[in-house]
């Protein structure tokens, strides 16, 4: 066992909670922070970035760079203890917003890069 549950939660095989290594799991805090709208979350509302409702948003420079924005704030404050972000990158082409996120993990100082792309509307 190492101390971080599979996200999303599930069972293995042999009837257990699954199991995820660090890199897994920060990419999933990530996922969870990106994805999050406020007020989904019972006891932190205020919690995630709500990339999701800028699927509804005209795609452009003007939404990538207020992304990028949104992620890297939301990303510092509920993550610092975990990594430092380096970099986020958000392109926004066609109907298609993709954020790009580099960061170091803060046990290691080991630099990852992780990339999600939204649907955006055109």
């Amino acid at each position: 066992m190492n101390g971080y549950w599979d996200f999303p939660y599930r069972i293995d095989g042999s009837g257990h909670t699954a199991q995820a290594n660090e890199d897994d799991h920060i990419r999933a805090l990530i996922y969870q922070v990106l994805f999050t709208t406020a007020g989904e979350r019972v006891n932190r509302p205020d919690f995630g970035c709500g990339l999701l409702h800028l699927a509804f948003l005209p795609n452009g420079s003007v939404l990538a760079m207020a992304t990028q924005y949104l992620v890297q704030g939301a990303l510092t404050r509920w993550l610092d203890s975990l990594v430092k972000v380096e970099a986020v990158d958000v392109t926004a082409q066609e109907a298609t917003l993709t954020v790009r996120v580099v960061y170091s993990k803060r046990s290691t100082g080991e630099t990852t890069v992780v990339q999600f792309t939204q649907p955006g509307a055109s």
